[in-house]
């Protein structure tokens, strides 16, 4: 099993996978606490399917996949956030209105393209194939952003997560940190795209706090303790998919699936 493992490590896309893959799983716990706690953890599953949409639409048109993909799901993120407090309808109906037409545009602009080599599994499950050494550079300088941003404002999030009126009230724009988040949320999701899939994008955001809050009491605990299942979670989806054969992303979503279901025994059992 080691030979087999420093075998995997001598590839190239796999060096990409693995520190694309690090970096990712932390911003994105981070991330997913925050949203889990307000009870937008939808978000990110929307924007997943969202991108998807846009980078076969760019592809069908001659533009920069990535560039284009994180344009849009920004504005959408934007759009989401604001109608949420506009409309009379929730978010998660809009969420899900904008995921089913945003997929359903991403297939149809897929079967459309003439002479098509592209497998849509890549990108709806995901590819460590598909992971270029840009996209290992801006994937490591956005998580890089997003930890010293939720570092430097921590304070201000765990006054917004918990009671965003009260926040409002003692001076924190909270309009300001929703922008933040649908920005970060946004590069996040389409930079993992290439690596967990639109479809499995969001497990990297939700199962990680969801398994933390299991066993933690507090808003710091929480933070850390999905940290840790993040990375667990993906480092060993990550070998147990490269031992096995298996897709990444789908090897990576039952990992955290299964810390998930452990950490809700182990609070049980306290």
């Amino acid at each position: 099993m080691i030979n087999q493992i420093t075998e995997m490590l001598s590839y190239g896309f796999i060096q990409r996978a693995l520190i694309v893959g690090i970096f990712l799983s932390i911003a994105s716990a981070l991330v997913g606490v925050p949203l889990v706690l307000r009870r937008k953890s939808m978000l990110g599953d929307g924007l997943s399917h969202v991108s998807f949409g846009a980078v076969a639409f760019a592809m069908f048109v001659g533009l920069a996949p990535a560039k284009f993909a994180v344009v849009i799901a920004i504005l959408a993120a934007l759009l989401i956030l604001k109608s949420d407090k506009k409309s009379k309808s929730s978010s998660e109906s809009h969420i899900a209105i904008m995921s089913a037409g945003a997929l359903a545009i991403g297939m149809l602009f897929l079967s459309l393209q003439k002479g098509n080599t592209i497998d849509p599994n890549s990108y709806l499950f995901g590819s460590i194939l598909l992971i270029t050494p840009s996209d290992l550079w801006l994937s490591v300088i956005v998580s890089l952003i997003a930890i010293v941003l939720y570092c430097f404002f921590y304070k201000q999030i765990f006054a917004v997560s918990f009671d965003e009126e009260f926040a409002r009230a003692i001076g924190i724009k909270a309009g300001f940190y929703d922008v933040v988040f649908a920005v970060i949320c946004s590069v996040i999701v389409v930079l993992g795209m290439k690596l967990n899939g639109a479809l499995l994008i969001s497990a990297f955001i939700v199962f990680p706090c969801l398994s933390a809050m299991q066993i933690a009491k507090s808003f710091k605990f929480v933070v850390v303790c999905s940290v840790l299942f993040g990375l667990l979670s993906f480092l060993v989806g990550f070998v147990m998919s490269y031992l096995l054969a298996t897709p990444a992303g789908a090897t990576i979503a039952i990992c955290e699936l299964f810390f998930y279901l452990l950490a809700f025994v182990v609070a049980k059992i306290k």
